[in-house]
């Protein structure tokens, strides 16, 4: 036979273990509810998918101004599109996980019209298209991901302009290069970051990279 103060303290403890049990199962509840209220993120789900296609419309079209200009003979340039090229589909791929973190289902990606012109013309192309990123496309975007609370847009929105500001000079550089017909004094090899995008010269290269921290034993060589 259980002595009295004994029977008392086992009761006390299952009371106790069942309030606990009804406690978590209320906070799981109330969570489970909170994020199926929370109201989806229509406007940055458009801005990703925007952001997928038009990043991997650029690797694309980097891929071929890169073959242009060693057709051209510029193969030092050939080699920065390269790069460039696997820089944006890693950013594509970034906004593509936030998408499918989302509950979105990517299809595509839809990519936009290419045309290959001069080298020359094709650096004035790239430098257009990544000065619209950096100053209109992504801080809108951004904006727009801040309002409606989704950080893991706005990370891989950051990661992209970031990078695309380094883009932007190396093709200004390399557009200069061809003007003054000095194409030795470029750089003669590219690093591109795994994880976010980011791309290094030969020269300027970090032991890690300045945006996401990822070490230089993993970045892409070109």
């Amino acid at each position: 036979m259980i002595p009295e103060t004994d029977s008392i303290f086992i009761h006390q403890t299952r009371t106790k273990m069942k309030q606990l049990s009804l406690m978590i199962t209320a906070i799981l509840i109330a969570g489970f509810m909170m994020s199926c209220s929370r109201e989806k993120p229509v406007k940055t789900i458009e801005n990703l998918k925007a952001a997928y296609n038009g990043e991997s419309t650029a690797s694309a079209k980097y891929a071929q101004f890169a073959a242009k200009a060693a057709e051209e003979g510029f193969d030092t340039i050939a080699k920065m599109f390269l790069a460039t090229s696997k820089s944006e589909s890693i950013h594509a791929d970034n906004h593509k996980k936030v998408l499918e973190k989302l509950g979105e289902k990517v299809e595509g990606p839809s990519l936009g019209t290419i045309e290959v012109n001069t080298t020359a013309e094709n650096l004035a192309d790239a430098i257009n298209g990544e000065s619209y990123e950096i100053e209109t496309m992504y801080p809108e975007f951004m904006a727009v991901a801040d309002s409606e609370d989704v950080p893991d847009a706005k990370k891989s929105f950051t990661w992209a302009m970031d990078t695309e500001k380094k883009h932007q000079q190396f093709y200004k550089r390399a557009l200069e290069v061809i003007v003054n017909n000095v194409e030795t004094s470029l750089p003669l090899g590219w690093f591109v970051c795994p994880v976010c995008g980011n791309t290094y010269d030969d020269v300027s290269v970090k032991a890690e990279c300045d945006f996401c921290k990822a070490k230089k034993e993993k970045f892409l060589l070109f």
